[in-house]
């Protein structure tokens, strides 16, 4: 015959324990939304911080709209992230697909968005300078 102990939830929650803010130990003390995790660095961030890759014919193309079909992988703006990647040959283990991956055209995809960024960064110096009410 089994025992007639009291369910631990509905007993915790007789002795007064929120379990909404008990924390296990390394959570995160807020929720901040999603989190995906860098195939290059192995880094878990915000999706905002990351690039979806998906793998069309055979080639990792940017998905820059996040709403090409299929698997999709992140990864950093940054060439680093993505030779990281090569080397340990994610592209294929993430994306779920048989062989080599073509990267010419992400890799280029990454160059054109590091040339704006350096770009862009001495515009956004500029603008960002303090403004004087004329009046």
């Amino acid at each position: 015959m089994p025992s007639l102990r009291s369910h631990p939830v509905r007993l915790s929650e007789l002795q007064g324990i929120e379990f909404s803010v008990v924390q296990r130990r390394g959570s995160v003390s807020q929720h901040i939304g999603p989190v995906r995790t860098c195939i290059g660095c192995r880094t878990r961030t915000l999706p905002s911080e990351l690039l979806r890759v998906v793998a069309v014919d055979g080639t990792v193309v940017p998905d820059v709209r996040r709403r090409l079909p299929g698997r999709g992988a992140w990864l950093h703006f940054d060439l680093e992230c993505l030779r990281n990647a090569e080397r340990r040959r994610a592209f294929p283990r993430a994306l779920k697909v048989q062989g080599t991956l073509d990267v010419s055209v992400l890799r280029a995809h990454l160059e054109q968005h590091r040339g704006n960024k350096v770009a862009g960064q001495a515009r956004d110096q500029h603008e960002t300078r303090k403004q004087v009410d004329p009046s």
